[in-house]
């Protein structure tokens, strides 16, 4: 019998990329998702869509599943300062109700949280043991305090129902099929394409702050064994690199390798945005066997190739 599995927020950038995979092994997938942050479809057309908010689709309790991905969420600061109490219900009422059909299920709850969890760390790069550094009243607290609680409801879940729980953070995953325009928080498309248009590339405040970037195919293999890991259960593991670049060299960088005549214009700073952020992934360098494969460099040709293409075909 095919293996199934529902993967939430599946036609957002890293959610298509997971469902290649399970479609490539031969899993049956079934998507939840509103559309609301993306620009196009990206899902295949064998796979069944449920279109509507995470939080809303309770038929998906009379259903069975192998494997439960929740990656719905607005993880852009532009979209969820406008929109913290919709950002709270994925991550409060989504990942309860993707719990309680994973009990059901008796299936493996893979939940992608984030780096964001950490807020603005002391301690760089950043293991799983530090607890974080978040302001829970502050501006971006409906979405750090929000994943930070689906963590603790996922192990909740856990603890009390003996669900098979699988945490990990992201850190900064770029790559083709997101979106060009930076709407999900991500500066590397949004640097590429202002680059390719000869606009100027916009820097929140001084540039100074850093960030750690993966390849989507190294989160892809990563996530893959981490799902299939038998001595994963319960784990909580960070999936990025630990080679920090500030945003104002990553900006430069991309005008090089681009050959733009783009200039940097510098913006008002962002509200508690962190000052350093990289990942320590030792944990799962030893559990999954894993490390980041593909270099910052390579992984921008190969994203500055697929938004050159698409601005060729009039995609953009």
């Amino acid at each position: 019998m095919r293996e199934k599995m529902l993967v939430s927020g599946g036609n957002g950038f890293l959610g298509s990329h997971i469902i290649d995979m399970a479609l490539g092994n031969g899993i049956d997938v079934t998507v939840v998702d509103d559309f609301s942050t993306s620009k196009e479809r990206q899902v295949p057309k064998e796979v069944e869509v449920i279109q509507k908010p995470v939080e809303n689709a309770r038929e998906l309790l009379d259903r069975r599943f192998d494997f439960i991905l929740h990656l719905a969420a607005r993880p852009s600061p532009e979209d969820y300062l406008r929109n913290p109490l919709r950002t709270i219900d994925s991550n409060d009422i989504g990942t309860r109700l993707m719990l309680e059909i994973a009990r059901l299920s008796n299936a493996t709850f893979l939940y992608t949280s984030t780096s964001e969890v950490y807020g603005d760390p002391a301690v760089v790069p950043i293991p799983e043991s530090y607890f974080g550094n978040v302001n829970p009243n502050g501006v971006r607290s409906c979405y750090d305090e929000s994943k930070r609680f689906s963590e603790a409801l996922a192990k909740a879940f856990e603890r009390t129902y003996g669900v098979d729980v699988r945490i990990e953070r992201p850190f900064n995953v770029f790559g083709p099929r997101i979106r060009e325009d930076g709407f999900y928080g991500r500066v590397i498309p949004r640097f590429i394409d202002q680059a390719l248009s000869g606009q100027p590339l916009t820097v929140h405040g001084d540039g100074l702050q850093t960030r750690s970037y993966l390849f989507y195919t190294d989160w892809v293999n990563a996530t893959w064994k981490f799902l299939y890991e038998p001595s994963a259960k319960g784990a909580v593991l960070n999936i990025g690199s630990s080679e920090e670049i500030t945003v104002i060299d990553l900006a430069k960088r991309i005008i090089r390798m681009t050959g733009s005549a783009s200039e940097i214009i510098h913006t008002k700073p962002r509200e508690e945005d962190p000052k350093r952020r990289a990942a320590d992934s030792a944990k799962a360098r030893e559990l999954l066997r894993w490390k980041p494969e593909v270099s910052l460099d390579e992984g921008l040709e190969r994203t500055m190739d697929w938004l050159r293409e698409k601005r060729e075909h009039g995609k953009l």
